[in-house]
């Protein structure tokens, strides 16, 4: 079945522009509100700029379900979304409102804890069982991934932790950054090390 992707402005950022780009983000808002009344808005998505980048965030009724860094392009991220929860992919950014909001108060240092629904379909086994041992390690602290395999049952699986940190689908949200290696030095990162080192500098601060 072919993915129906909204591939256009997500954000709907014609304001001031053009009456024609006006009148498509118009246009663009009336298709997400048409489709979620209709039940048909199975995937949302929008994207947000950040301190780390522009991410990409996307919601399934049941919660948000990815976050994605640019260099995880974001058309491939929309692409597996399309295979993997449902073809039916749009761009609403209302629907993303609130994570967005909550995003932008973590980065201005107001917000500790994400309150917002999750859905974690696109992680199972071992990994999920990292992923939600993650939600454990509270702002501002450090696990060594050595620590986490320990704490999910596990004390050998210490690639096995790496591996499921790099596919967390939620960074920033689900804090895989807070993971680093026994030596104190912050390790890789799904958005990059210089992503890691903003998102636990400011958590320092």
């Amino acid at each position: 079945m072919m993915a129906t992707i909204d591939r256009g402005d997500p954000n709907g950022l014609f304001d001031g522009l053009t009456p024609e780009r006006a009148l498509l983000a118009e246009l663009r808002r009336r298709l997400a509100v048409e489709a979620q009344s209709a039940g048909l808005l199975d995937v949302a998505y929008r994207t947000m700029d950040t301190p780390v980048g522009t991410l990409l965030l996307a919601a399934t009724p049941a919660g948000l379900v990815r976050v994605a860094y640019p260099n995880e392009d974001h058309d491939a991220v929309l692409t597996m979304l399309a295979e993997r929860v449902s073809p039916r992919v749009l761009a609403a950014p209302a629907r993303l409102d609130a994570a967005a909001r909550e995003i932008d108060e973590y980065f201005a240092g107001a917000r500790t804890h994400f309150d917002l629904p999750l859905d974690l379909q696109l992680t199972g086994g071992f990994r999920r069982q990292v992923i939600e041992h993650l939600t454990d390690i509270g702002y501002g602290r450090r696990e060594s991934y050595a620590a986490v395999a320990a704490a999910v049952g596990n004390p050998r699986a210490v690639r096995a932790v790496g591996s499921a940190c790099a596919h967390n689908p939620l960074p920033v949200v689900i804090p895989c950054h807070r993971v680093v290696r026994s030596d104190g030095s912050i390790g890789q990162y799904v958005g990059g090390i210089e992503a890691k080192t903003t998102l636990l500098t400011l958590e320092a601060a």
